[in-house]
């Protein structure tokens, strides 16, 4: 079963998204989601206005969605996301956001990819992560607002952390920009949810969540709502 999410929007955002049109979006990241194999369950989740890829999902895949939704594709790139596939995907797919901003029906996010090396064994850089980090917020700072959406494969630290194995734990320098953005969502994959507390999460304002898997999310004015699953 796709887990859905409902997020109300306040203030500014709400006025950009009629309530009869919520902002939807597909989060992915790390394991493929059998159910949306099948046709019969993707026009059961209906129109989408994108596709959020948080790493370790092969551009074939990424493709296969945003073709079969008929929605934009944004991604950050993972820890495993390189080889022959990823070579040869520029021409097909999306460039990664590494920092940049985007906008999806008004509502503004940006991406961080893996930070570290991928070639061999993809190395941990917590010196990297700072570096997106504080690069991240002078741009927001630069363009005079904050995004509302931030896509990451790594979690920010202490928000989804394994706490057994230090290369599946979070980023400081992103628990740093998280509490300095203060955004709606930070949606994130790398982490396996069995190991942690669940898939959501808070830090401040901002709710956390772990979309290994798949996550359908629907931004709706506060009050406008759809169950959680």
């Amino acid at each position: 079963m796709i887990r859905r999410l409902a997020v109300p929007l306040a203030g500014g955002a709400a006025a950009l998204v009629p309530a009869a049109e919520p902002v939807r979006l597909l989060a992915v990241s790390d394991e493929r989601d059998p159910a949306l194999e099948h046709a019969v369950n993707r026009e059961r989740i209906g129109r989408l206005d994108g596709i959020l890829g948080c790493g370790d999902l092969e551009p074939a895949y990424l493709c296969f969605l945003a073709d079969a939704f008929t929605a934009p594709l944004a991604l950050v790139r993972g820890n495993h996301d390189r080889g022959v596939a990823w070579d040869e995907s520029s021409a097909q797919i999306a460039a990664p956001l590494d920092g940049r901003a985007e906008s999806l029906r008004g509502i503004d996010f940006i991406g961080l990819s893996w930070p570290g090396r991928r070639e061999g064994h993809a190395a941990r850089d917590e010196l990297a992560a700072w570096r997106q980090a504080i690069g991240a917020w002078l741009r927001a700072v630069l363009r005079g607002g904050r995004p509302r959406i931030v896509i990451s494969h790594v979690p920010p630290r202490g928000h989804g952390d394994v706490a057994t194995d230090h290369y599946h734990a979070g980023f400081a320098g992103y628990a740093w920009l998280c509490r300095r953005l203060r955004p709606l969502l930070w949606l994130h994959g790398h982490t396996p949810p069995a190991t942690g507390a669940g898939w959501r999460g808070r830090l401040g304002p901002t709710t956390l969540v772990n979309v290994t898997g798949a996550v359908l999310i629907e931004l709706r004015p506060a009050g406008v709502t759809i169950a959680d699953k």
